[in-house]
């Protein structure tokens, strides 16, 4: 009896605990806007550009896309809360469930891209992905966080109107990375080629040369490195636009939509 005591003793205060730990999600404001930088990670001239911006399009297309920012996760996982966040919120119109959230904890250098069902078609896992991974990781690598976050939503602008193609993004990517991978082993190899063309020529009077037609050990595993294989890969997709018919921007709110259709993470 005094064990079970224990372990249901021990059971309960874990619960406790990760009750405790558990982020809260900020009640919805009376007035909603479309950036909320918790973080500071923006000055107040960008995050007035931002709110701005994505205002518009809200106000002429009625897709709500809101991006925040975190100081820490404190160990919640970044794509499960941002969609807690946007479903509490209600981002996007309920008739449509066209809202999307766009979420950064600073301390925890992560970035996740969420939306709701109506633009689960557009706004795919792999898009989401590819504007993260080629978009906003760079931008925010270099600490320009207005930068990937402005680009960031221009991509999804384009997205949506079908003039956003992820796929030749990241060719795009891959191929430079391509070029670098043949250029490298090019420039290895004629920097090997060189050597020894110079121990062939400046040879003859001392010992460390090459004797005439004769390679030494050092040509041979000179030579033998220059082998290799080089490959790529890649993974394909595509993606088809639409638009989304105005009205219900954010002079009337957040709508009430639904959470849950897709989504990416990232970091930085």
């Amino acid at each position: 009896m005094t064990l079970n005591k224990t372990v249901l003793t021990g059971l309960l205060l874990c619960l406790s605990l990760i009750s405790f730990a558990q982020k809260d999600i900020p009640p919805q404001p009376d007035k909603q806007k479309a950036v909320y930088d918790s973080a500071d990670m923006l000055s107040n001239e960008e995050e007035s550009a931002l709110r701005q911006k994505l205002e518009t399009y809200a106000d002429t297309t009625s897709t709500q896309i809101v991006i925040v920012t975190l100081k820490s996760l404190e160990g919640e996982y970044i794509a499960t809360f941002a969609t807690e966040w946007a479903e509490e919120w209600g981002i996007g119109q309920d008739n449509k469930d066209n809202g999307a959230i766009i979420m950064v904890s600073q301390d925890d250098r992560k970035i996740t891209i969420q939306n709701g069902y109506g633009l689960e078609e557009y706004l795919t896992d792999y898009n989401s992905k590819t504007i993260i991974d080629q978009i906003i990781q760079p931008a925010f690598k270099k600490g320009n966080f207005y930068e990937g976050l402005d680009k960031a939503t221009s991509a999804i602008f384009q997205l949506l109107a079908g003039q956003f193609d992820a796929e030749a993004l990241n060719q795009k990517s891959d191929k430079k990375n391509n070029i670098l991978g043949y250029v490298i082993p090019i420039l290895v190899i004629i920097f090997f080629i060189i050597l020894v063309v110079k121990r062939r020529r400046g040879g003859g009077n001392g010992s460390g040369g090459m004797r005439r037609g004769r390679p030494d050990l050092f040509d041979i595993l000179i030579l033998s490195s220059l082998g290799g294989s080089h490959h790529s890969g890649g993974f394909g997709g595509s993606s088809s636009g639409g638009s989304f018919g105005g009205g219900g921007g954010f002079s009337g709110g957040f709508g009430g939509g639904s959470f849950g259709g897709g989504g990416a993470v990232g970091g930085w």
